[in-house]
């Protein structure tokens, strides 16, 4: 019995040696926290390039002749519109520019007796408040008619033919015959002719009248001047009575030796 007591009091001696103590538990310092990674610091993304501001003033200025329409866009605020239209919406803008020799083909008057509100809506209708290129122009010609910058009631007609587009409005037709400038937001054509609408031009306006042709370089030297003329005249006349003389004289003078003749024969 003794020795059973003995076995049972080692075990559990041993039990209690292998188990730690709660005092042991507590005092044990929790796992260290991970370190944490370094990382490199992230750059920053790059900030998105300004827009680039197409300056319609100076474009037209360069590239022209437009300087015509320009004076006109100047004149009437418009050429702040359209430059609004281009800097601050999505849409852009697409601007039709007659050259200076098509406003010249057109007699004056026709520009100077319109109104302020006139003139202005005619440059609003050479343009669209839309971005279009070259290539949009064939599927855009399907829409027809297109509403112009001047709104509604002013609109054109587009035709596409084998690459040549043409503009046509009541009393023009005009071809564009270049592209001055075509990156988004900004379209710039060249026309051959001024667009007219029916609303402000009731009927065709007139052309300007023909220039005088210019005169013949050297012409006044080969032309004989009016007293050269008088002159010439003049020595005809002499020469012919000259002649006239002469001729007389030798009748007279036949006809004396004649009689002479007739007389000695008599004798």
């Amino acid at each position: 019995m003794e020795f059973k007591a003995a076995m049972f009091a080692a075990a559990v001696v041993a039990v209690l040696l292998s188990s730690p103590s709660p005092a042991l538990a507590q005092k044990k310092s929790p796992p260290a926290a991970p370190s944490p990674v370094s990382l490199p610091p992230s750059l920053a993304p790059a900030p998105a390039p300004a827009p680039h501001y197409v300056d319609l003033a100076e474009l037209l200025s360069v590239a022209g002749p437009f300087h015509t329409f320009l004076n006109y866009l100047e004149k009437t605020n418009v050429i702040e519109t359209f430059q609004s239209q281009a800097n601050k919406t999505k849409e852009g803008v697409t601007i039709f520019v007659p050259k200076d020799s098509a406003f010249a083909a057109i007699k004056q008057s026709t520009f100077s007796n319109l109104t302020g509100d006139q003139l202005k809506t005619l440059l609003l209708y050479h343009a669209f408040p839309k971005f279009y290129s070259l290539a949009e122009f064939k599927n855009l010609s399907e829409l027809n008619p297109v509403n112009t910058f001047a709104g509604a009631p002013y609109t054109l007609n587009l035709t596409d033919d084998m690459g040549t587009i043409s503009v046509q409005s009541m009393w023009s037709r005009p071809k564009i015959s270049s592209s001055v400038y075509a990156t988004r937001p900004v379209a710039v054509y060249a026309l051959n002719k001024v667009l007219l609408p029916m609303q402000i031009f009731s009927k065709d306006p007139p052309l300007a009248p023909a220039p005088a042709p210019a005169p013949v370089s050297g012409a006044s030297d080969l032309a004989p001047g009016p007293a050269s003329g008088k002159t010439g005249a003049g020595g005809g006349k002499a020469d012919s009575t000259s002649a006239a003389c002469g001729v007389g004289a030798g009748v007279v003078n036949g006809l004396v030796m004649a009689l002479a003749g007739s007389l000695m024969l008599l004798w």
